[in-house]
């Protein structure tokens, strides 16, 4: 029989996180920075709401499952709409009903997206796959961008192009793998949050919540790092994203649209993979998303699954919800078919942003 309990990150046993950190070394597929202990810390500090459900069998534990408990029993992913990627954290081959999880755990819904296709308890309940894409780094830069040249030489030819342009910038140009200059990691953030309002997009650094868990990630199997590359003295562009030993995760990328010529978004990410080649990381994960250089740079994509499991009113609500969207989408109303799936949308967007 399944036991489940709910507990804070910091009310984790030491015999807990050794299972844990055991499941994550056993799973190369836990091998991103979003399933480590201290991503989980650093998100429990940020968020009052976040939870771990801890699943036994016969007094021994199986499973986990962190996210963040919310109003009338639905749960939403650990870190909401910044993380990429989540699921369990489980020893490899474990399978069990993610729906009596739940229910024993005290959780009516769990709404999910991001979750990691191969695990099959979140794939029995999808609603829509993705794909989040990643970069090979395993035998080392050169051959990474070997094999990719050889996929689409046009892309590398121009990023040759692009580069030997900034070789020949007046004054200059500096590339900083790790920045831990306060002031680099304050301007990126201005810049993403600019970039957000410009765009249209919600604000994710508008919420305190997120600005202190990016300040929390400093763990020795998960610390944040920022990269910056300068032209004339002046930052081009920079990026922070998370680490562990042998992936980084590729997450706030930002750029000045003034040195746009010399391709300053992409320069940055080669000279991050060719650094972080060298320091041993074997990927780095770019995240989903349909954008023209992930698809080009990327070597694989690692599937993930969008959904929803739960059990009683909140399980009938959002079934309804869904099916409300789906019929929607099925008139010939054109671009207003989509307009219910798009609203929930952003209901869910703002409530995952909101609930800490």
């Amino acid at each position: 029989m399944l036991n489940v309990t709910a507990v804070k990150p910091n009310d984790l046993t030491p015999a807990e996180r050794e299972a844990w950190q055991g499941f994550v070394a056993a799973d190369p597929t836990l091998a991103s920075p979003y399933f480590s202990l201290g991503f989980l810390d650093a998100v429990g500090a940020a968020r009052r709401d976040t939870r771990v459900l801890v699943a036994r069998e016969r007094g021994r534990v199986i499973a986990f499952l962190p996210l963040h408990a919310g109003l009338m029993g639905h749960a939403r992913p650990l870190a909401g709409p910044l993380g990429d990627h989540h699921g369990l954290i489980a020893a490899p081959g474990i399978d069990l009903d993610l729906g009596e999880m739940l229910k024993a755990g005290g959780v009516g819904l769990f709404s999910f997206y991001g979750a990691l296709a191969g695990q099959a308890p979140f794939r029995r309940h999808a609603q829509a796959r993705d794909g989040s894409w990643g970069i090979d780094l395993s035998r080392g830069y050169d051959a990474f961008v070997e094999a990719r040249a050889s996929v689409d030489p046009k892309v590398f030819r121009n990023l040759r192009a692009r580069r030997r342009k900034l070789e020949g910038a007046e004054g200059g140009f500096e590339f900083r793998i790790n920045d831990d200059r306060p002031e680099v990691l304050a301007a990126a953030l201005a810049w993403k949050s600019a970039q957000y309002r410009r765009t249209g997009v919600f604000d994710a650094f508008s919420v305190r919540w997120t600005v202190d868990l990016l300040n929390n990630i400093k763990a020795d199997d998960c610390r944040l790092q920022v990269s910056s590359l300068e032209i004339g003295g002046q930052l081009a562009a920079m990026h922070v994203g998370m680490r562990t030993g042998r992936v980084l995760h590729y997450w706030f990328p930002v750029y000045d649209p003034e040195f746009s010529s010399f391709g300053p978004g992409l320069a940055l990410l080669m000279e991050i993979c060719q650094a972080m080649a060298a320091d041993g990381v074997e990927e780095v994960h770019l995240g989903p998303g349909d954008y023209d250089f992930k698809s080009q740079l990327a070597s694989w994509q690692i599937g993930l699954v969008t959904g929803f499991a739960g059990q009683g009113a909140p399980l009938a609500v959002q079934r309804a919800a869904r099916a409300l969207e789906q019929s929607a989408e099925r008139l010939p109303l054109g671009p207003v078919a989509r307009l219910p799936g798009k609203a929930f949308r952003r209901i869910d967007l703002l409530a995952g942003f909101h609930a800490a």
